[in-house]
Parts: structure tokens; sequence; C-alpha cells
């Protein structure tokens, strides 16, 4: 598991490549699903769900939409202090990995629709009539009974 290091300064030390890195390089290891723990630097105390909230709170302040609606956040929030938060926790991480399973799913699926979308045809079809056209080129002429 990969050790990053949170300064007080704020900088953030991969120790394991012995560099600063960024919340962009943080993500990235995220996203490629490598294993990492954040430790503060002095207290050596667990810093690792603040900086993916930190991520979380960045992507959701992007212009590309968010995830995280007003509804969805006032809910969680509601939802602290109640008997059954461990439960809540549980049932969001079990959704967020059958969402993430139907979503590849889905990929999958529309690739293979694209593969026979009359576009796909049709660009299959002319790289067929190319290969032909190519082929024929190549074919040997016939000889002439004159000659």
């Amino acid at each position: 598991m990969r050790v990053i290091k949170k300064y007080p300064n704020r900088r953030l030390y991969d120790t394991s490549k012995s560099t600063y890195i960024t919340l962009e390089d943080v993500k990235a290891l995220v996203l490629n699903h490598d294993r990492f723990k954040v430790i503060d630097s002095k207290t050596e105390e667990d810093l690792s769900r603040s900086i993916l909230l930190q991520i979380i709170i960045e992507q959701e302040g992007d212009d590309g939409g968010s995830v995280m609606t007003n509804e969805v956040l006032g809910s969680l929030i509601r939802f602290y202090g109640q008997p059954m938060r461990g439960e809540m926790s549980k049932y969001l991480e079990s959704s967020v990995r059958v969402f993430l399973d139907q979503q590849d799913s889905i990929k999958e699926r529309m690739q293979n629709l694209v593969d026979v979308s009359p576009v796909g045809m049709m660009t299959k079809m002319a790289e067929q009539n190319m290969n032909m056209w190519l082929g024929l080129g190549k074919a040997p002429t016939p000889k002439k009974d004159d000659e």
C-alpha cells in the first residue's frame, strides 16, 4: 500500500516515489484502483477520507455536472446521527458497486450495438470493398490466346 504524507503546508508527499504530488495525482491513483493511505506527517493520523472528500468537492465544483445533488446531500446530512447510519454506508457502498457493474454491462451492449449500427455496417462494407479492389489489382491478368 502506498503511503502519502500530508505536511502542514498542505503538500502531499508520495513516500514510494519520493516526490511531492497533487490532488490530481491522488485522483489518478483512485482511478487506477491503486491502494494508498494518506497520513498526517506529524501525528500519523489517517487523512485518507478527508483527501478523498476534497477530491469529490473539487469534482462537484467542476462544470461537468454534479453527482451529489442538493437533495442527496441534504438526505445524507439528515442521516447522520441516526441509529442505522452504519447500515446506510453499507447500502450506499453496495448500490454504487451494483451501479458500476451495470454500467460496464451497458457499455459492452452499446459497443455491440455500434458494431451492428448502419454506420458500423457501412464502414465494414467499405473496408471489404477496398480489400476486394486492392485484391483485383494484384490478380494475374489472363493471357490472350493470340500470344
